[in-house]
């Protein structure tokens, strides 16, 4: 009898799994990109959630959207305010609110159900939630505060505390916090926060963000203290060339407000202002360039305890308010993430004690040593090892990247930077070396905290390990900023290098806060003429002249933004700082001949040492600018279109059209070639559509013959390299793009592979083939830019693409192309909408094809050479499916559009 009760439960159980797996659920909240945010200052905040379910072709066709300030009354219907009712439509993403008018540092509550084209209504969702930020000035009423010391920027870390009462119980605490410089937090002891490097590097003398953490579990019933200690950063500290420092500021200060609401509806204020008192600590000197000292003897333990005796501590300083707009931050910050053993301990011929963490990364160590009072241990970091394996840190120009801790004497020590980081793989130790022990020491990742949304892997372990080095580029230069590299005296936001990667890392990772965020700050630092900074923020003081390829950063992120993530917004945001670089071009024009100033060129193309017979694949620079003039006004017609400005998108194809006849009647010879015949100039002319359509097929023969030329290598530079393969691809010869992925010798992609790079590299040929390297002057072992292939590899190798007449991801293209001899490409990307596959390989004859389109979005698959195959999904032969709108040959292809699902096909097929 019992077993038979086991039997019947198990059976209900499976049923119930049965029907949960069949029914419609929605999850995955969000509020303008983010899960329960606090920090929200939109008036109408866009709401996003994903559809679940396991039925094929699932599209919602009405929603509810319920909003309060109150979980319990949410649940129940109660007290909203707002119900939207139920609407008909797909939109699942980018929903605005539309109740009434939202009260700062306030929680509201969410929930949404959906109905879907199958009659399937879903229930209401698990409740979501986001705050509201302070608003504005207004709601501010706490002070910039902070010390008399002469010295900030070579000196001391400043740290401030304040002793406050809480009575009564506390419903929720809210902490509003910036600083000018960097801050750490506490609040009765312990760290605020995931956040480090905060408030994060913006144009500091035009806004400043400031965050909000939720402190209500730190908070107590009775005595309280809060306190924070300050970093020079990227405000005062040492930042760009020539020794830089105090750039934004010559003393560094903080603003803090902390917001109680208690049980019984009342609130209390805790502000910083002048009863604060401060003192400094451990952290002598702190520089994100130069590293940090930290001596132990001057630990204050317990100083952010309310029963710290302070005594000796000085009264603040009220420091201006200053001109700066403080706004909410919607940007990650830097989190801590992977950590990595020593993976050996070298002796390097010369002496030196250098710990190896076997993966160049960015971040710091840490460690837990014991030492005589007094004594102390150095770390220097590097990414490489010279020729004959000694610690090489040249190539960091004057950056020193040092920490040094001095040690108290009380045991064992732990410790970790506080206001710096650095990029490293190797590790030079000093000081108190003696048996070390390898255990003691790790090394931490720190970048933004974006989520990762991709993921692609191949039969090829080379392709593999170059992804790896993509992803690990992007990590360490995405530390708030898209920098191009993260370890010498630079570290600059350059937007040339950012705009070529923004498509690949936009399937890396979630970086639409990230981006969003910086592109706010190309904006402000445009200049009054148009003309874009070449770096963001502008700390070079320059860029009046505008560079192609680098100015175009205005037009290229947003646009491709909008085609990642399908939001229109970030299009309207920048729309006026898009159209003012075309102007820009425009005002620098001649006869619609954009052919003057200063550009960077195709930075970095292929250069032999000693070329003696013009190998040196030099493109002309007013080729390229006519070339980026062109596209950003393609691209601004684009957004024109989309917000609906019939105007400018009539005025801009006029416009076009003329640019595209300068471009011919300059560069462009009576038999079809162009003045330059790099791969670069004839990849721009196709991929912008440079050329005549009866004029392109010669232009591609002509790109051909030149890879060849040079033994099937690539020898573009920054500006050529992301479309070079999707060019090839385009007209034909994804061939010849596939001969250059897998080509393992300099220059290309897998030559740094084979040489034990485990990221991207600056210079095609950082290291030479004899183990020498590149000029010490600009040799970076991290800088993601040539990594712009990945993109390539995912939507094309692997065939994973939206559609921009369906943006982020709502229309999905599935077209993988197989060549190279790959056996297996895979790529899978969790959109908006839910997650997306194309994942094929070839086994013993037969083509196999997975395929997942998530709820709410269609896709057009593509199974190539499949035309005179006898194709079947799971098993059955194609025509059989059901649920198909369309199934036809295309050439030598089968196109059919698709639904949700998850898809196997399968054929055999000589490819």
């Amino acid at each position: 009898m019992r077993n038979y009760f086991l039997i019947v439960a198990l059976h209900c159980s499976l049923f119930t799994l049965s029907v949960s797996a069949q029914q419609l659920q929605v999850s995955d909240l969000k509020t303008e990109y983010q899960e329960n945010p606090l920090n929200i200052s939109a008036a109408a905040p866009r709401l996003s959630w994903k559809i679940r379910s396991a039925q094929r072709n699932v599209m919602q066709t009405a929603y509810q959207i319920r909003v309060g300030t109150d979980s319990a009354n949410l649940s129940a219907g109660k007290s909203l305010v707002w119900d939207s009712g139920k609407k008909k439509g797909e939109v699942s993403v980018f929903l605005p609110y539309a109740g009434t008018p939202l009260k700062p540092n306030t929680k509201y509550y969410w929930q949404v159900k959906v109905k879907d084209n199958q009659g399937k209504e879903s229930a209401w969702s698990a409740i979501g939630s986001w705050r509201t930020s302070l608003f504005g000035a207004a709601n501010w009423s706490a002070k910039w505060i902070t010390s008399d010391l002469a010295d900030t920027i070579t000196g001391p870390s400043p740290m401030f505390r304040k002793v406050f009462a809480a009575t009564g119980k506390v419903k929720s605490a809210i902490l509003y916090i910036t600083a000018r410089g960097l801050y750490e937090a506490q609040l009765n002891g312990k760290r605020v926060g995931r956040d480090h490097l905060a408030p994060g590097w913006t144009s500091y003398s035009k806004r400043l963000l400031y965050q909000s953490y939720d402190v209500t579990s730190l908070l107590k019933n009775g005595q309280n203290a809060i306190g924070f200690t300050l970093g020079n950063g990227w405000y005062a500290g040492r930042i760009g060339f020539d020794n830089q420092r105090g750039f934004y500021g010559k003393q560094v200060s903080g603003l803090a407000q902390l917001q109680i609401e208690y049980a019984d509806g009342t609130t209390k204020t805790i502000g910083s202002d002048d009863t604060w008192k401060y003192a400094t600590g451990p952290i002598r000197f702190s520089d994100l360039y130069n590293g940090e000292v930290y001596d132990a003897k001057y630990e204050k333990k317990g100083w952010a305890l309310p029963d710290y005796n302070d005594t000796g501590w000085k009264g603040v300083t009220i420091a201006d308010a200053g001109k700066e707009v403080l706004e909410s931050s919607i940007s990650p910050l830097p989190h801590k993430h992977e950590e990595f053993k020593v993976v050996r301990i070298i002796k390097t011929p010369k002496g030196e004690t250098v710990l190896d963490f076997g993966q160049n990364l960015v971040g710091w160590v840490s460690f837990q040593l014991s030492g005589k009072a007094g004594s102390s241990i150095q770390f220097e970091h590097g990414e490489v090892l010279d020729k004959a394996g000694n610690f090489y840190d040249d190539n960091m120009r004057s950056a020193k990247q040092l920490v040094r801790y001095i040690f108290k004497g009380s045991g064992v020590e732990s410790y970790e930077p506080h206001f710096t980081y650095q990029g490293f793989r190797y590790v030079k130790v000093t000081g108190n070396v003696a048996n070390l022990n390898p255990a003691a020491f790790k090394a931490i990742a720190v970048y933004a905290d974006m989520a990762t949304t991709g993921k692609f892997s191949t039969s090829n372990t080379l392709l593999n390990q170059l992804q790896h080095n993509i992803e690990w580029g992007q990590k360490g230069n995405f530390m708030d900023v898209p920098t191009d590299c993260p370890q010498r005296d630079e570290r600059l936001g350059w937007t040339g290098d950012a705009q070529v990667f923004f498509r690949t890392a936009a399937f890396n990772m979630d970086v639409a806060g990230f981006f969003t965020k910086w592109m706010k700050d190309v904006a402000s630092d445009q200049l009054p003429n148009g003309s874009v900074p070449f770096v963001v923020p502008n700390i070079l003081n320059e860029g009046s002249t505008g560079s192609a390829g680098w100015g175009d950063v205005a037009t290229i992120i947003p646009w491709n933004m909008y085609v990642a993530y399908g939001d229109q917004q970030i299009l309207a945001n920048q729309y006026p700082s898009m159209r003012a670089w075309v102007e820009f071009m425009t005002s620098k024009s001649t006869n619609d001949l954009w052919n003057t100033g200063f550009h960077f060129g195709d930075w970095l193309f292929y250069r032999p040492d000693d070329d003696n017979d013009g190998r040196s694949a030099i493109t002309d620079k007013y080729l390229i600018a006519q070339a980026f003039y062109a596209h950003s006004t393609q691209l601004l017609i684009n957004a024109a279109k989309v917000l609906g400005n019939k105007g400018d998108e009539d005025k801009y194809t006029a416009l076009l059209e003329r640019i595209k006849k300068a471009f011919l009647k300059e560069y462009l010879t009576p038999n079809g070639r162009l003045v330059s015949g790099s791969q670069t100039a004839y990849v721009l002319a196709l991929n912008f559509e440079l050329l005549p359509e009866n004029l392109r097929q010669q232009a591609v023969d002509f790109l051909v013959t030149n890879i060849k030329s040079y033994g099937n290598h690539l020898t573009t530079g920054f500006l050529g390299t992301p479309y070079l393969c999707h060019v090839l691809t385009r007209f034909g010869r994804t061939d010849v793009a596939y001969e250059l992925l897998l080509q393992e010798t300099y220059p290309s992609w897998l030559y740094p592979v084979k040489m034990g790079a485990t990221t991207i590299w600056e210079r095609w040929d950082g290291i030479k083939p004899d183990g020498s390297f590149q000029t010490t002057g600009m040799n970076s072992f991290n800088h993601y830019a040539y990594g712009a292939i990945g993109d390539w590899m995912y939507r094309v190798m692997a065939g994973l693409d939206t559609d921009e007449s369906g943006p982020g991801y709502k229309k999905i293209t599935i077209s993988p192309k197989p060549g190279g001899n790959i056996t297996h490409a895979a790529a899978e990307l969790e959109t908006l909408y839910g997650l997306a596959v194309s994942d094929w390989k070839i086994e013993n004859g037969n083509f196999k094809l997975k395929v997942v389109i998530p709820p709410n979005t269609t896709a057009l698959i593509r199974l190539p050479g499949a035309a005179k195959a006898s194709v079947t999904e799971n098993g059955l032969v194609l025509k059989e499916v059901k649920g198909f709108s369309k199934v036809a040959d295309q050439g030598n292809d089968v196109e059919i559009n698709a639904g949700s699902g998850t898809y196997q096909f399968e054929y055999a097929v000589k490819l």
